[in-house]
């Protein structure tokens, strides 16, 4: 029973050690230049968050969620090709590359793609 206390109170003290360790080496400065000035999506972080953003910054993180998705479901295409049949693999690839440059016509249309109004 002593042991397991003592073994217990060993750990205990070298973890409460390193914790003060911890506190004391990385001191955090809240006046970081990189934090006070604002974020690459336009945002300013000192002013209010409840102000409107740029919906630009909206529309290309949108069109580019999209185009990262499409990646994804393409690279599985290309491990299956090894297996699938040449012209239905042809054909399938050319369906989904065609409904993502139609998707990809009308955003260009819209003018999501404009950035001069």
């Amino acid at each position: 029973m002593i042991i397991l206390f003592s073994i217990g109170s060993i750990v205990l003290m070298i973890t409460i050690l390193m914790m003060i360790m911890n506190n004391l080496i990385t001191k955090k400065t809240f006046t970081d230049r990189e934090k006070n000035s604002p974020f690459e999506c336009g945002f300013d972080p000192s002013n209010s968050s409840r102000l409107p953003f740029s919906l630009n910054f909206f529309l290309i993180a949108v069109i580019f969620l999209i185009f990262d998705v499409e990646i994804t479901l393409l690279i599985p295409l290309i491990m299956t090709m090894k297996i699938a049949n040449t012209l239905n693999f042809s054909m399938i690839i050319s369906f989904f590359i065609s409904i993502l440059l139609i998707g990809l016509y009308h955003e260009w249309k819209q003018g999501a793609l404009n950035w001069s109004y």
